[in-house]
């Protein structure tokens, strides 16, 4: 039993409730109770106590869309737009991806997360049982499935026979505290309608997460409205597939009726400034996503696109951005930007009753931000500073499911120069597929 306390503890729950003179008791992997220290230090006396002054304790951070492998391909495709992005990335993927480059890229994806406070993260990519074994090597709690892309991709396994194996995959892995299966159907433009269906069928037979692309930008939409009659987002709806248990990753360019149907559907959209900004696709409607009851969650997309896995930066971006092209300083304060990146990305995934906030039942996912810096005092508001002043740099300790993973910011499970050095190893092999 620990009992954590910092100088603020902002806990994202309904009330978005900030702390203080305040701790947390962790028994195991669960929050047990969370008040005041002393009365917490009497009821407990033999528990340890880590006490962070000049900290605060937040949830944990929930990057709700990313390809964590694709930090191989980092710097890779810069200074292009989507469209040019993939012809850069793609073929490069078909001769470098295997099982092991994919742990190797996403075990250090894993260090870098949860250095910068992330503790789950909703990934798409190839070779799912070598991203969880990496991920679990490091303590980041990864969700994850079998991916569609219209083909075999590198795995070499496509059709009915992908199918079925994805079906045994999902069987083997219901959902339980902290994990849901998923399904990451790459995409309309790359997958028909009536396997769209097939893989949305598949989910509801296991209850599992759809995870997709979806209006990203304008050049997707033309494609699939000249290929299908409908814009992606529309498309998605006349199949059956929004609603509680699917992402929509980025959700840019969505047409009124289109945000209609998401809102009324409670499909949830992971929005990805970093990633949206860099590849010139635009900026998504979240104010009036957030202000209809949509579920929105924060994400970085892979780092080969946003060039980092920073959820700071993230929060920082959505805050900003939003209210640069709308005129209004009102619009995303810092509180509903940080509830999009615990609490809300929570809510994407289905895991809210796990984790997401810090209360009483649920998973020790807990970060401890160092605010006791030139950068960040004084703070009169902890949340603020958080989101407009704090970054990734600042996070000094991190649990995932009370398991501390990250000490002193240094990470507890493996050795970060290790773990570099072998993301390293494969800049010449992504650069030869690559060419030049």
């Amino acid at each position: 039993m620990q009992i954590i306390s910092a100088d603020w503890i902002v806990t994202s729950d309904a009330e978005d409730t900030v702390l203080t003179g305040s701790g947390v008791v962790v028994e195991g992997s669960t929050i047990v109770q969370v008040g005041p220290l002393q009365e917490l230090r009497t009821a407990h006396p033999d528990a340890e106590l880590v006490d962070l002054p000049g900290h605060v304790l937040m949830p944990g951070l929930v990057n709700s869309h990313t390809h964590l492998a694709m930090t191989m391909f980092r710097g890779l495709a810069d200074d292009r737009d989507l469209q040019q992005f993939l012809q850069r990335v793609v073929p490069a993927e078909a001769v470098v991806l295997d099982a092991e480059r994919v742990g190797t890229a996403t075990r250090a994806a894993a260090v870098e997360s949860l250095l910068g406070g992330v503790t789950t993260a909703l990934d798409m990519y190839f070779f799912p049982d070598a991203v969880i074994d990496a991920c679990d090597s490091t303590g980041l709690r990864v969700i994850t499935g079998p991916t569609f892309f219209g083909g075999p991709g590198p795995e070499g396994v496509g059709g009915q026979e992908r199918m079925d194996w994805a079906e045994q995959w999902l069987a083997d892995r219901p959902a339980r505290p902290g994990w849901r299966p998923v399904v990451g159907p790459h995409s309309t433009y790359l997958l028909a309608p009536d396997e769209l269906v097939a893989i949305g069928e598949l989910a509801a037979r296991h209850d599992a997460t759809i995870h997709i692309h979806a209006a990203e930008n304008s050049g997707e939409i033309d494609t699939v409205v000249a290929a299908h009659g409908d814009r992606p987002v529309a498309l998605l709806a006349r199949l059956g597939l929004l609603g509680p248990r699917t992402v929509l990753a980025h959700a840019v360019h969505l047409d009124d009726e289109e945000l209609r149907q998401v809102v009324s559907t409670r499909t949830a959209c992971a929005h990805c400034p970093a990633s949206n900004m860099k590849l010139g696709s635009g900026v998504a409607r979240v104010p009036e996503l957030l202000a209809a009851g949509a579920p929105v969650g924060l994400g970085t997309d892979g780092a080969a696109s946003s060039n980092d896995l920073d959820l700071f930066t993230a929060m920082r971006l959505a805050a900003l951005v939003h209210k640069g092209v709308s005129g209004d300083a009102t619009v995303l304060p810092a509180t509903a930007v940080l509830r999009a990146a615990t609490i809300g990305g929570a809510v994407a995934l289905g895991l809210e009753e796990s984790i997401g906030s810090i209360e009483v039942g649920k998973l020790a996912d807990l970060v401890a931000v160092d605010l006791d810096r030139p950068h960040t005092q004084p703070v009169f508001d902890p949340v603020s500073t958080l989101v407009y002043a704090a970054g990734r740099g600042d996070v000094r300790h991190v649990w995932v499911g009370g398991r501390r993973v990250v000490r002193g910011a240094t990470t507890c499970l493996v050795d970060t120069a290790e773990v570099t050095a072998g993301l390293a190893a494969l800049r010449d092999v992504v650069l030869a597929a690559a060419g030049s």
